[in-house]
């Protein structure tokens, strides 16, 4: 049984080239996915320098406070994201997930503090009903025993069944967006620091959203994990 499982070879999930047991990609595939350099200390918008803070947060500072992403939405991920998201491919939901762990772990080795629950961007019923299952939630549950972090879905609602949100540009995905939450009656945020869990960090209107009204209903520290950052339009 032993001499089996050392025989067993582990294929890349992107080119099946092998790779290193317990590995799920080959180290030429995971130097070439689009990792983000050098970004925005606040919103993660990809910048020439390191350590710079945008413009758009410098002029209006979000009420999220730091968003984590491994990412570029640029190829091979945004194909595995749309695959994931529109075409049920959950093991390459999984893949990512997998990769956002470690790169929050490295984060949290470096300094970065650890929310005490994580909040999966909530997905409107009819959205559900449709696509069967909501992304952000399946990211979180598989980050939550890698990181032993706590998942939390009772926490907020998504109240209006807002149109699609990816056609839009910041200023009409920002009014699409109005009201859509709520918090769950009864829930006590006082203190709190929580991450929200999403797939995409386009505009940042969703965040912003979830951030506002996490910290309305007393929380201390809202940051945003998710798998890619868009550029800014036309970059």
């Amino acid at each position: 049984m032993v001499y089996n499982w050392l025989k067993f070879e582990h294929s890349c999930q992107l080119c099946d080239e092998r790779c290193e047991p317990g590995q799920s990609l080959c180290p030429s595939c995971e130097a070439e996915l689009p990792w983000l350099g050098s970004q925005c200390s606040i919103c993660a918008l990809p910048l020439p320098v390191a350590g710079a803070v945008c413009g758009e947060c410098l002029m209006h500072p979000p009420a999220f406070d730091h968003v984590a992403v491994p990412w570029r939405f640029a190829f091979p991920v945004d194909s595995l994201i749309t695959r994931f998201k529109h075409q049920s491919r959950w093991p390459f939901g999984r893949l990512l997930a997998e990769h956002l762990a470690r790169h929050l772990q490295h984060a949290f080795d470096e300094g970065l503090p650890r929310p005490e629950a994580l909040l999966p961007v909530p997905l409107a019923r009819k959205r559900l009903r449709q696509r069967g299952f909501n992304q952000a939630r399946m990211l979180a549950d598989w980050l939550s025993p890698v990181l032993q972090i706590p998942v939390r879905n009772d926490l907020a609602q998504r109240i209006q069944d807002t149109a699609s949100q990816q056609q839009l540009d910041a200023a009409a995905r920002r009014r699409n967006l109005r009201q859509a939450f709520a918090l769950v009656e009864g829930q006590v945020l006082r203190g709190q620091h929580l991450a929200v869990i999403d797939d995409v960090f386009t505009t940042g209107a969703t965040a912003e959203a979830l951030a506002r009204l996490l910290k309305r209903g007393g929380a201390a520290r809202v940051d945003i994990y998710c798998l890619a950052r868009t550029p800014k339009p036309g970059e």
